[in-house]
Parts: C-alpha cells; sequence; structure tokens
C-alpha cells in the first residue's frame, strides 16, 4: 500500500526526547504518503525541535480545524493555544477539535514523562488532554518510545506501555543503537521509515 486511498488525518504528538531532531523527517515520509499532519509538540521537545527552524510546518489557528477538515496540512499547535480559543460557554475548546479533525494519534518520540502521564490518565498539557479524549474504540494511537536504555529497562516502562496496549495503543518498538549519551543499547526510537510503515500497514489491515 503505496499511499492512502483519501487523505487521512495524522495528529503527531512529539515529546522531550532528543529523536524530536527527527520530526521533519517523519513529516515529510507522511506528506509523500498523502498524510494531513498536525503536530503538538510538548514544552520539553521545544529544546530539540526548534519549530521556528521547521521550514515545512507552521502555527495553526482553531479555524484551520473547523473550516475545511480535508485541507489541513502540517500545522502544529502548542499548550498555550488551547486558552487562546475558549472564554465562555460554547466555544470551541481546542483538544477536543483536535481530537474530532484526527483519524490516527502517533506520539513519537514518547518519552518516559509522557508514558507515565499517559498510563496513569494525567492529562495536564495539550496532548495529553487530546490522548485522554481519545475514542480508542474507533482510532488508532501509536506508540514509538525513545529513551535512554536505563530508563526503557525500568520495571515500569514495561508496565506502563502494557497498561497502554491494554487499551489498543500500538507500540513501534524501541531499537538499540548507539544513543545520543554515548552508551549503546535498546531505547532509540524506531527508524522513521519503520514507523510509517507500521502505521500504513496497520491501516490497511482496517480496509
Amino acid at each position: 500500500m503505496d499511499t492512502c486511498s483519501r487523505r487521512l488525518n495524522l495528529l503527531l504528538g512529539v515529546t522531550g526526547s532528543v529523536a524530536a531532531i527527527k520530526v521533519s523527517e517523519l513529516v515529510q515520509l507522511f506528506n509523500d504518503k498523502n498524510f494531513n499532519i498536525i503536530i503538538i509538540p510538548t514544552k520539553a521537545s521545544q529544546y530539540f525541535m526548534k519549530l521556528d527552524e521547521q521550514s515545512n510546518i507552521q502555527h495553526g489557528i482553531i479555524n484551520d480545524l473547523t473550516a475545511n477538515k480535508n485541507e489541513v496540512k502540517n500545522l502544529y499547535f502548542l499548550d498555550e493555544d488551547e486558552w487562546l480559543t475558549w472564554h465562555e460557554r460554547n466555544d470551541p475548546i481546542l483538544h477536543i477539535e483536535l481530537r474530532n479533525w484526527a483519524d490516527i494519534c502517533l506520539i513519537a518520540p514518547l518519552d518516559a514523562n509522557t508514558l507515565a502521564k499517559l498510563s496513569n490518565g494525567l492529562c495536564d498539557n495539550l496532548l495529553t488532554n487530546v490522548v485522554r479524549a481519545w475514542d480508542i474504540r474507533n482510532k488508532l494511537v501509536f506508540l514509538a518510545p525513545a529513551m535512554n536504555t536505563y530508563m526503557y529497562e525500568h520495571p515500569l516502562t514495561r508496565k506502563q506501555l502494557d497498561i497502554l496496549k491494554t487499551f489498543g495503543y500500538i507500540e513501534i518498538e524501541s531499537i538499540e543503537k548507539t544513543l545520543m549519551c554515548g552508551q549503546k543499547g535498546l531505547g532509540a526510537m524506531s527508524s522513521t521509515q519503520t514507523i510509517v510503515d507500521t502505521i500504513i500497514s496497520r491501516l490497511a489491515e482496517r480496509t
């Protein structure tokens, strides 16, 4: 399956791992597969991905989500955007609009901090609010963990991933390589191509 039969809407959560530097590459690969993409970067991820240097994504506004769902491409929303759009009852709520817009959620990279939040139901930023409000019965969530080897091999990591997998979340397993800290071991995010291929394959199984 080289391309999707229609443009699918992918919500890409990016968290605080050095693997966030691969976001631009990941976005391009998904664009090549005919996906619309909205990125939700956590504050920690922005130390690595440097939004002001990303030429292929731009800051979105909530009207982008409601005006034409199928024409949104390569936008990002920040935590503070949640409160710029809501002032009183019946105003649109950003994390709900993002949930409604998306067909699929991918969190890549998924750091240890956000993994712990998701597995315990915490929702203290835009990304975790969207995931907490996700339609898990009908929409897939993919997780691509990325962290130091000792973090990855800590018993809590497997326990937390297993909790999320019982909800139907799909883990794209970390790989072994020399990490940014210089240590060789498990914990590196899977390759961007593997992430894209895994999602395309799982979508094909559902058609």
